[in-house]
């Protein structure tokens, strides 16, 4: 495999400003004195607003019930995994789909039947862009970060591997490729809220990367990145909250 398999990517329509801007906002965010002086508060709220975030764009309940009992299975999944992504950093640098299986586990608990956590959809063969998708993230070399993550979102949402779950486990596998690529490493970032705010165009922008043609690809790639971008703003909103 080439040191870096996507590089070409990074030529495509926007993608190189998209990436530039990405990079600019995360240093602005990493800048802050509250995230600087209390960033594991702050990384605590982000955390729990990506998976709200993620949560209500697979059809659950985007709130969190006052006296603390989450009874909305997709939201409990995606709490689930976000008490669970801190311990999985290392894990997903050195076996990614190891990592996948155990998102579905939590993501899936409440919506799957047991024999089927934890495992790709039988029926379908997606077992080689798995290992490819794997193999990107075991091996990044020089990939740019931001189109690492895109790639690694767009690649899981496309194939779908389980019965149930796959958004949740999607953006959690693309919040560990944020971190453990080093592009925010304190996990300060919340590009959920974006894809959110923004969901017929994240679910239109994922259809197109599915698609494979360049330019959805492109599309895609600068749609992620704008959330990123955006995703650091909402690190700001924390940090002011914070400090």
């Amino acid at each position: 495999m080439a040191a870096d398999p996507l590089a070409l990517l990074v030529d495509l329509p926007g993608v190189g400003e998209a990436v530039t801007r990405v990079r600019e906002a995360v240093s602005a965010v990493h800048r802050h004195p509250a995230h600087r002086r209390h960033w594991p508060a702050t990384a605590a709220e982000a955390s729990v607003r990506a998976a709200q975030a993620s949560a209500a764009l697979d059809g659950g309940s985007p709130t969190l019930p006052r006296d603390g009992s989450v009874r909305d299975p997709v939201l409990a999944g995606a709490l689930r995994v976000a008490q669970a992504l801190n311990g999985l950093f290392g894990t997903w640098q050195r076996a990614p789909l190891q990592v996948l299986a155990r998102l579905h586990v939590l993501a899936a608990a409440d919506l799957s039947p047991q024999p089927a956590l934890g495992r790709p959809d039988p029926s379908r063969d997606i077992t080689i862009r798995l290992d490819g998708l794997a193999q990107l993230v075991t091996e990044r070399g020089r990939v740019v970060a931001p189109v690492l993550v895109s790639v690694v979102h767009g690649e899981l949402l496309a194939l779908a591997p389980f019965a149930q779950g796959n958004g949740v486990v999607a953006r959690a596998a693309a919040r560990l490729t944020v971190v453990s690529s080093g592009l925010d490493p304190q996990g300060l970032l919340v590009p959920e809220v974006a894809h959110l705010r923004r969901e017929r165009e994240y679910r239109a922008a994922a259809a197109g990367f599915a698609s494979g043609g360049a330019e959805a690809v492109g599309g895609w790639i600068v749609h992620c990145c704008t959330a990123l971008i955006e995703g650091a703003q909402e690190a700001l909103t924390i940090a002011t909250g914070a400090g």
